[in-house]
């Protein structure tokens, strides 16, 4: 049995954590939040045996195996860095840090304490993408030609949401501009070239960030977030003989559609179990059960590549941290 804890009680971990239980071979044993009433409430939620009013406490616990991390981004570094230290395995939301420095030092150290580590990008692991990989591979649409992806919608104004304070590394680009970015270096590998242009608030985080990125044998990717707008959640891959559609919202997406020439059209629907992160936590399960401290789905070196755009993205537009 994987034991797992979780850190930072926010919304999404509501998710995360009603699908541990759909999962065999794992449990939700411990929760930490900086509120102990909440940590109770969502220990009783969810029949974690244990709750604590500090991170700390769950990462010294004996019988957690690894740790969840979903604490805003700026944490996510520390928090890591903590876990690790004490012992624990962990899964840390995306962006993995904040910067590619951040990053390297903890892989380095998981590597260093013999600690598995990955990066929470549940898009990796739905049936959906592992469905577009397979078409790709096998010729399908021929070679890509360029990718289309955006992801955005009417984001609160708020001054102190999460969304838009730099404290807590806000700003459409780290929180869903990483998905179309994602899904381009996973079916592209990493740019030539990038062009940037973005608009900051009066907090000076992105509302909207739109990128052009040009990758070997001439491929090209339009990709766009925005916090101002509703605009199509949707990536479009197009190739030679074709192009496939992940239907909106792409990053979590129960729809293909192929299109071939010369062919009817095709629609693929695919299953996601649970809110969508079973497929991630299964993977986890799977690591740790073969004594693994990296996902080959997931990889380091993945994780580096994705920091690393995500940074030189934000010296185009002039979002600094």
């Amino acid at each position: 049995m994987v034991n797992f804890g979780i850190i930072g009680l926010g919304k999404i971990v509501h998710k995360f954590a009603h699908d541990i239980a759909l999962v065999d071979s794992c449990t939700l044993k411990a929760v930490g939040s900086r509120n102990k009433e909440k940590a109770r409430e969502f220990a009783t939620s969810y029949n974690a045996l244990y709750y604590y009013d500090s991170y700390e406490q769950v990462a010294a616990n004996p019988e957690v195996d690894v740790i969840y991390i979903a604490t805003p981004h700026t944490f996510h570094y520390k928090n890591t860095m903590m876990c690790l230290h004490a012992g624990k395995a962990v899964i840390c939301e995306k962006p993995f840090a904040m910067n590619t420095s951040e990053v390297k030092d903890m892989i380095k150290t998981a590597k260093e304490k013999n600690l598995f580590l990955m990066e929470a990008l549940w898009t990796r692991f739905i049936p959906g993408t592992l469905q577009v990989m397979e078409l790709i591979d096998s010729g399908a649409i021929g070679r890509i030609n360029s990718i289309s992806s955006s992801f955005g919608f009417a984001a609160t104004r708020e001054p102190n949401s999460r969304l838009n304070r730099k404290d807590l590394g806000g700003g459409s680009l780290l929180d869903i501009g990483i998905y179309p970015i994602f899904i381009s270096l996973l079916l592209l590998g990493l740019p030539k070239e990038t062009y940037a242009v973005g608009q900051l608030n009066s907090n000076n985080v992105d509302q909207h960030c739109a990128m052009i990125m040009k990758f070997k044998n001439n491929a090209t990717a339009s990709l766009k977030s925005d916090f101002t707008s509703k605009i199509p959640i949707e990536t479009i891959i197009y190739g030679s003989k074709g192009k496939i559609t992940m239907e909106e919202p792409f990053h979590s997406t129960r729809k293909l559609v192929v299109e071939i020439e010369h062919q009817e059209t095709q629609i693929i629907n695919t299953v996601i179990d649970g809110n969508g992160y079973t497929h991630e936590i299964k993977e986890v399960v799977a690591c740790l059960k073969n004594n693994k401290n990296e996902s080959d789905l997931m990889t380091h070196q993945f994780s580096l590549d994705l920091i690393k755009t995500l940074d030189h993205v934000r010296s185009l537009i002039g979002l600094e941290y």
